[in-house]
């Protein structure tokens, strides 16, 4: 929400927004239309029931790769095989991120709220042309009408 302001350069979040506030995530878009930097907002989780029944998916590849990560520990077999926690932790993770991901009207409500006419937002989804899970986008930039020389 506050970046030092020697840092310059596009901001990118990938997979994070939906952990703050919607307050704290109009601060963290409004200090990037202070800085006149842009920013993108990248999630893959979605709130929709094919999301989320994709965690259920994640939470089951520890029980396929766990003996395979490095470095070896006994704790990462008990708390994946013996007591599955490790799984539990990654479903409940991502179906929490998933009910709490920004919908695309709710991030045109935070836009609308920010100090910034000469900033241009794109959002929206967009799907690989395989067809796999689309990618929700906020990208945000100074008009180029309106820059510096």
């Amino acid at each position: 929400m506050k970046v030092p302001s020697e840092l310059h350069g596009f901001r990118t979040m990938f997979t994070s927004f939906h952990h703050f506030q919607p307050e704290e995530a109009r601060a963290v878009l409004q200090n990037a239309v202070d800085a006149r930097q842009g920013i993108g907002i990248f999630e893959v989780t979605r709130r929709a029931p094919t999301a989320i029944a994709l965690m259920f998916l994640w939470a089951l590849l520890p029980f396929l790769f766990t003996p395979w990560i490095r470095p070896f520990s006994w704790s990462r077999l008990l708390f994946t095989y013996v007591l599955p926690i490790i799984p539990l932790v990654l479903l409940f993770d991502g179906v929490v991120s998933c009910l709490r991901t920004y919908r695309p009207q709710e991030l045109q409500e935070i836009i609308a709220k920010l100090t910034a006419c000469e900033y241009h937002w794109e959002l929206g989804e967009r799907a690989h042309r395989s067809g796999r899970v689309p990618i929700a986008y906020l990208v945000g930039y100074p008009r180029a009408d309106v820059l510096p020389s």
